[in-house]
């Protein structure tokens, strides 16, 4: 948004020269972000993307008939509530596949939505259109730029992308957000075209931004645990120093677990494991190695100053009990919090344990890759040990 407004006040100072470059720009943002979209099947953006675009064709058309006449008004007001109002249902309806069989209503709604622009733009030049769309567009939740009915759906989209990120801070829905600032801005500057069309492309900048992030995210960090990917685990071990320890964490019996009380539960666990091992001390970071296995790495810390750092993790994982989901269970979270409680301590549940393996950087171990395979050594005899100890070496 930032550099929208300087894009704006560069264009302004260096005068019509680079009016063409600010004219195309918006189509490059979209053409880019429709590509991403694509590439990552990203459904949902490339809607966003899609509606933007023909937003913005609109407006270049309804300019093209004269910024003051009555179809460029019509055109301006229809742009300005059906856009924020089609994001409104974007966001709340769930992701699909881009060629997903229900995907093609929007071609439908969008469709009915321009046929019905273009009737009212045509009042008083059509048998099939009266000229009583001429008063209709003077009410008052119709005037102004942006109008007030506009300002409501706008609101509403804005919040309602905001809200759906809270949970996880997801970058395509912070995205949806910050691209309806763009496009408020641009409503507010409808009546100066290079205004609209920096707005506009920064609005789908900010849509390529968040599909490139997130593409990103799913890289380099575990959609199931929320912790970084081995990937990450990767990079971070080629940025060690000369003193380290690199913890490897396995959940015992997860497979026979996975078998008696299913996926669902066996995911529950995992997530309890890897909220547990973000809480670790002694400035370890975890990372989702694989599986059932998780990694942890102490930069700067040899492994006996580590050791206590991770009795304690398995101790924590140790004493917490899993509830399972029973059939009556509410899938809300909250409401779900609620039933546990009026089920109190007889609610069922079950304990796991984890076997953990440490290794430090030495003579015997002196790269980062036998690191790993040291501690994933003092793992495998933690299991011989009997499991849901830690071991070292």
């Amino acid at each position: 948004m930032a550099a929208a407004g300087l894009a704006l006040a560069f264009k302004r100072s260096l005068g019509p020269q680079l009016s063409g470059v600010v004219f195309y720009a918006p189509y490059v943002a979209y053409a880019l972000g429709a590509a991403i979209s694509l590439w990552f099947r990203r459904a949902r953006t490339f809607l966003l993307v899609a509606l933007l675009f023909v937003a913005y064709v609109g407006y270049e058309a309804g300019m093209a008939m004269g910024p003051s006449s009555f179809p460029a008004r019509v055109v301006l007001v229809s742009i300005m509530i059906f856009l924020p109002l089609n994001f409104l249902l974007a966001i709340a309806l769930p992701e699909r596949a881009v060629l997903h069989h229900r995907s093609y209503r929007w071609l439908f709604l969008v469709a009915a939505q321009v046929l019905v622009t273009r009737w009212v733009a045509s009042a008083g030049r059509s048998l099939f259109s009266g000229t009583a769309w001429e008063s209709l567009l003077e009410h008052w939740l119709l005037t102004g730029t942006p109008p007030p009915l506009a300002m409501i759906f706008i609101a509403a989209a804005f919040i309602a992308a905001v809200a759906k990120s809270l949970p996880r801070g997801a970058p395509l829905e912070v995205g949806a957000a910050g691209a309806m600032l763009a496009f408020f801005a641009a409503c507010l500057g409808a009546g100066d075209p290079p205004q609209f069309q920096i707005f506009m492309a920064a609005a789908g900048l900010i849509l390529l931004m968040a599909v490139l992030q997130e593409s990103h995210g799913m890289a380099f960090r575990d959609e199931l645990t929320g912790l970084p990917s081995r990937r990450t685990l990767e990079e971070r071990l080629r940025t060690l120093g000369g003193v380290y320890t690199v913890a490897m964490v396995d959940v015992d019996h997860f497979k026979k677990f996975n078998d008696t009380y299913g996926h669902d539960v066996g995911d529950q666990v995992l997530r309890l494991v890897a909220a547990r091992l973000m809480e670790v001390g002694g400035g370890g970071r975890a990372f989702r190695y694989g599986g059932e296995e998780f990694a942890v790495v102490f930069p700067d810390r040899p492994v006996k100053q580590v050791l206590p750092e991770l009795e304690a993790l398995r101790e924590g994982i140790q004493s917490y009990r899993v509830a399972l989901r029973g059939k009556d269970r509410p899938k809300d979270a909250e409401t779900g919090r609620d039933h546990r409680g009026k089920k109190g301590r007889g609610a069922s549940g079950v304990s796991v344990t984890v076997s953990i393996g440490a290794a430090e950087r030495s003579d015997w171990f002196p790269t980062a890759d036998e690191v790993v395979r040291g501690a994933d050594e003092a793992l495998y005899r933690a299991k011989k040990r009997g499991r849901n100890r830690v071991v070292s070496r």
